[in-house]
């Protein structure tokens, strides 16, 4: 039990060490996917199969873990871990199931390189681990009076940025159905900001740790931040360069009204 913890520690402390320099790093350089396609960074693979690989562990290893946690048959545990494992199953099946019909053409639609696809797995496997064994292990359920209603202020928080997230996904793999090459999405919070699916995902994870209430949770935010404000960042520089004057001008890169 005391070396779980260490590890667990251990593995806390690594997730808020890695986010500083994820956020420096992709401040001047971007994961060559999507927009920011180049080459130089070796194989590639499809697209729909790289998102099921790299995301696959959020779901198989927190159900490995789950049941051999301390509060396992706790109803608050259940509530809890599964908004997590919603998500999760969303973007691991759902999403690159849906890329997959509406490639017209995958020779040109990009390959994913698979060094960023194994980094991508290598953190799942980190915060899937910490999520789970929070939620399932060590948290202390009986002396959180507060349990109920953080969990549902943060359901609520978690639900609109899904929703956020995934109507946004799908208007911009809808615009890449048609084959014409990249163009201005419109529409909904597209009026407002360039990266509404980065939004809707830092909304979700704002949602998650006020329903944990922990440091894991927490964590995890503050990475999303990390890994995804400085994309959306730079997804706005890319449509103003390459839109010039066509591109609304009043749009913000991620955060509405501020950033």
């Amino acid at each position: 039990m005391a070396s779980d913890q260490n590890f667990f520690h251990n593995c806390l402390l690594s997730l808020y060490l890695i986010a500083p320099p994820t956020y420096i790093s992709l401040r001047f350089l971007q994961a060559p996917y999507g927009k920011h396609r180049r080459p130089g960074w070796g194989p590639t693979m499809s697209p729909p199969l790289a998102w099921f690989l790299m995301e696959s562990p959020t779901l198989w290893l927190t159900l490995l873990l789950f049941p051999s946690g301390l509060h396992s048959s706790n109803p608050k545990a259940l509530f809890l871990i599964v908004p997590f494992l919603f998500h999760y199953f969303h973007r691991t099946f759902l999403y690159p199931l849906r890329l997959c019909r509406n490639t017209t053409n995958p020779k040109t639609s990009g390959g994913f390189p698979v060094s960023v696809a194994l980094m991508a797995f290598g953190f799942n496997l980190l915060n899937a681990y910490l999520q789970a064994r929070w939620v399932s292990q060590y948290k202390d359920y009986e002396a959180d009076g507060w349990f109920w209603w953080r969990f549902c202020v943060g359901l609520v928080v978690f639900g609109y940025g899904m929703a956020v997230n995934i109507w946004s996904d799908r208007v911009l793999v809808g615009l890449k159905k048609e084959g014409k090459g990249y163009k201005v999405p419109k529409g909904g919070w597209f009026e407002l900001v360039s990266c509404p699916n980065y939004y809707g995902e830092i909304v979700e994870w704002l949602g998650w740790a006020v329903m944990t209430w922990s440091w894991a949770g927490l964590g995890f935010f503050l990475y999303t931040c990390a890994n995804l404000v400085p994309r959306a960042r730079a997804n706005h520089k890319w449509y103003l360069e390459k839109f010039g004057e066509d591109y609304p001008r009043g749009r913000k890169a991620v955060i509405p009204f501020l950033y």
